[in-house]
């Protein structure tokens, strides 16, 4: 069967008609949570699953592996290297049923928010919060499908704080130059999801190294952004397909602003008064007035 990592999940996949119902537990659990089998024990799969040791042992010997270990350093690698495009919709061609697309897609993010949930340390985050609030300055860097999360947190931050930096620039050397400045006392969020932004985490190594507080908001502890950072909120973003599956993330985004918005009540509630007079007096949202008819002609 060879090393080739893409080819583990393939065989997995197309092996189950032959496996045992053990041997079917296991590598579901595999294709699953690869992230989280390649740093466990054989007992410890074992136990996950509610197989013995020995069943996964002997499967990783079944699938042409010397022995556990070695399927383990596969799994390791394809923490590291994630698949490209092209590989990621050919395993999640098999994944999704094709007669219910929308169905498949909804459920899978459903269960990312889900063991998102379970696995989001709550100190951490309350740690995040509490920096962020203390920063002198807040950077938050994210390029490519990422760049869209950065923004996101960047329009909401800019409504709480008046210390924003939104960092989505595609050049590295541009990159820098917005956080040559970074240091102690500083936050710089990074965001990044597989398969991982370079730039970014040449970033977040530079921000480390100027004394700012790292903060990575990426898919897994193994995350080479996690590697980096004081702080990583950890979202799950494993692929539906070709596109990254960003609604975990999101909702991890969405509760740091929720919950810094609940801490700086008093202040955005009178930035939201002056906005609301300067929204009317420039029109930027439509009211309607519901006695009077709609021109489409204004």
């Amino acid at each position: 069967m060879g090393n080739n990592v893409h080819n583990l999940i393939m065989n997995l996949q197309t092996g189950m008609p032959k496996f045992s119902k053990g041997q079917k537990l296991i590598a579901n659990y595999i294709i699953n949570n690869y992230d989280k089998a390649a740093f466990m024990t054989a007992a410890k799969l074992g136990e996950e699953v509610g197989v013995s040791e020995s069943t996964v042992v002997r499967f990783a010997t079944e699938l042409g592996f010397e022995g556990y270990p070695q399927l383990q350093k596969v799994l390791q690698e394809l923490i590291k290297s994630k698949l490209t495009s092209i590989q990621r919709m050919e395993v999640s061609s098999s994944r999704i049923n094709e007669n219910n697309i929308v169905k498949s897609v909804l459920q899978s993010d459903m269960e990312k928010i889900r063991i998102t949930l379970e696995e989001l340390n709550q100190e951490t985050f309350n740690a995040v919060v509490e920096s962020i609030l203390n920063a002198k300055t807040i950077y938050i860097l994210g390029v490519r499908s990422s760049a869209t999360l950065a923004s996101f947190l960047g329009f909401y931050f800019n409504l709480m704080f008046s210390n924003v930096r939104l960092i989505q620039t595609t050049s590295v050397s541009e990159m820098f130059e917005q956080i040559i400045r970074a240091s102690k006392g500083d936050v710089v969020i990074g965001i990044s999801f597989p398969r991982y932004s370079r730039r970014t985490i040449k970033a977040l190594q530079f921000a480390k190294s100027q004394e700012a507080t790292v903060v990575a908001i990426t898919d897994s502890m193994q995350s080479p952004l996690a590697a980096v950072a004081d702080h990583s909120l950890i979202a799950r973003s494993d692929m539906a397909s070709f596109a990254d599956s960003l609604v975990a993330p999101l909702s991890v985004i969405n509760a740091l602003i929720v919950a810094l918005g609940l801490r700086k009540k008093d202040e955005i509630y009178g930035t939201f008064e002056k906005l609301e007079k300067i929204w009317d007096e420039y029109q930027v949202y439509e009211k309607y007035d519901n006695t009077e008819p709609v021109s489409l002609h204004e």
